[in-house]
């Protein structure tokens, strides 16, 4: 099978929950900045959202791009990535809601960390399906982002039941640290077609 269809679905999915994001702000009525405030969790939590799902969306991209076929385990393996990252528009919305307390802020951690448990499961289904000359396993090489991710995530969780603007800010760290430009598949999908 080709990976047209699995990007077309995949790149839907995500479209879909960027849209649900955004609409579950609610307008305040009213014209003043002053009307703003009780709103600000929500704003941010959004944000927040919206550049993990991209983030989410861009390496996905990439990742497909070293695949030569898709195999059942690499559909089912995307569906599983594709359920966690559904969930964020839930946690973000509770996160917001609710000022990042504390449990909404452990929930949204773990939303976090199971989406890239499932990202790192897709990438591994890849990688065996590709064999030894996996082009996937020669671009991520040591990932050390994907391996400090869940590390993140987990300890934010945990930390969120006392210090829950602590471990939104280690989710907002590891944000930053996922936005700086990969250049890995891209040098790897290039050196080959060399």
């Amino acid at each position: 099978m080709g990976k047209t269809r699995l990007e077309a679905f995949s790149d839907g999915v995500i479209a879909i929950l960027i849209t649900i994001m955004v609409l579950e702000m609610k307008v305040p009525h009213g014209g003043t900045l002053e009307i703003l405030l009780p709103v600000w969790p929500v704003f941010l939590s959004y944000i927040l959202s919206f550049v993990y799902v991209g983030i989410y969306w861009n390496n996905h991209h990439h990742m497909l791009h070293t695949c030569r076929k898709v195999t059942g385990g690499i559909l089912w393996a995307n569906l599983h990535l594709l359920f966690w990252l559904s969930l964020i528009p839930f946690a973000t919305g509770w996160v917001g809601e609710n000022h990042f307390a504390p449990i909404p802020a452990a929930l949204y951690g773990a939303v976090l960390l199971m989406s890239a448990i499932a990202y790192f499961i897709l990438q591994q289904q890849i990688i065996a399906t590709q064999g030894e000359d996996s082009l996937l396993k020669k671009a991520v090489g040591a990932d050390w982002k994907g391996k400090l991710s869940p590390v993140v995530y987990a300890t934010g969780m945990m930390l969120a039941c006392w210090y829950p603007l602590l471990a939104m800010a280690m989710y907002v760290a590891m944000a930053l640290i996922w936005l700086i430009p990969d250049r890995r598949i891209e040098k790897v999908l290039k050196n080959h077609e060399e």
